[in-house]
């Protein structure tokens, strides 16, 4: 007789590990998982791709919006390129990403963090901190406009002389002015974006940096920023990203003035577009933007890591 074959124990080579699931070959894709999938990649092809792919070839024509379309091939590039206001714009959209970062991110942190509290309070002003994100851009430009008009806004409303400044023809308050409008606009979304992730960590490390006798600053410092790589990743690649769309908000404001001063290059390629009646050289700018913004956005992943897609909790 033949004995029986031992029965591995759990663990060894003998058997699958507990909770782990054996997979001899790779699964097929289900057509259930394409149906579900087949709309989206249809939205994202009619209404992404397919105007991307036409700017790309308008590009290389000469057309004033109006007549005849004419392939005059990199005659519109050659004019985008040595135009001293497409390198004025392009200077102009990086500076406005630098400025906008370097304002929201830190601010966004912190009211992340803060109201990241189960106190209800905090809820209360969660909800008052998002009510700027529910506006429409250019409803908030002209409300604004308004409001520092030196001669019928706050500043005679109220009687307050020091608000009597030319804000937006000046070409310095004018860029305080704006980098404050985007501000208060979009910082809510990113501190609802850090409020989750907080709410993600586990207690159990914050109580024992408390054991350890380390106050609130340290463990922010030590446990909560460490712990928001991922998420600030994530919220850089939206705030570079969006950068290059502030469009409507210059536009109603300043329409890229005093003189240049604001004519970063997405309205630089509107005006150019739809005012010059040049839409070879628009739809080039176009292209630059949307080269520009790919690039930035895998610089940010680039910079945080080669595995951003990792959950925080991972390892905690």
């Amino acid at each position: 007789m033949t004995s029986a074959p031992p029965i591995a124990a759990p663990g060894t080579a003998g058997s699958p590990r507990p909770g782990r699931r054996v997979q001899s070959h790779a699964e097929p894709v289900q057509l259930s998982h394409v149906l579900f999938a087949a709309p989206a990649l249809l939205f994202f092809g009619v209404f992404a791709l397919l105007p991307l792919v036409g700017v790309v070839v308008l590009s290389f024509t000469s057309w004033n919006g109006i007549g005849a379309i004419e392939f005059t091939g990199l005659t519109s590039w050659k004019d985008a390129l040595t135009r001293s206001s497409t390198w004025h714009g392009l200077w102009l959209v990086l500076l406005m990403i630098v400025a906008t970062w370097l304002l929201q991110t830190p601010l966004s942190i912190l009211l992340g963090t803060f109201l990241a509290g189960q106190q209800r309070y905090r809820n209360v002003l969660a909800i008052l901190y998002f009510l700027p994100l529910l506006l429409s851009s250019a409803a908030i430009a002209i409300t604004f406009k308004s409001l520092l008009d030196p001669n019928f806004g706050l500043a005679a409303g109220l009687n307050l002389p020091f608000l009597k400044q030319n804000w937006l023809g000046d070409s310095t308050l004018v860029w305080g002015v704006l980098l404050f409008i985007i501000a208060w606009q979009f910082i809510p979304f990113h501190t609802l974006i850090y409020q989750g992730a907080v709410r993600q960590l586990p207690a159990s490390m914050f109580e024992a940096a408390q054991i350890d006798g380390a106050g609130r600053v340290r463990q922010f410092f030590s446990i909560t920023l460490p712990q928001l790589k991922f998420t600030i990743v994530t919220s850089s690649t939206l705030m570079v990203v969006g950068a290059l769309t502030y469009f409507d908000i210059i536009f109603v404001l300043t329409q890229g003035g005093p003189g240049v001063s604001t004519r970063i290059l997405p309205l630089d390629m509107y005006l150019t577009g739809f005012r010059g009646n040049e839409m070879g050289v628009a739809s080039c700018l176009a292209v630059m933007l949307v080269v520009i913004g790919l690039g930035l956005a895998l610089g940010v992943q680039r910079l945080g890591g080669k595995d951003t897609t990792s959950s925080q909790m991972e390892g905690a």
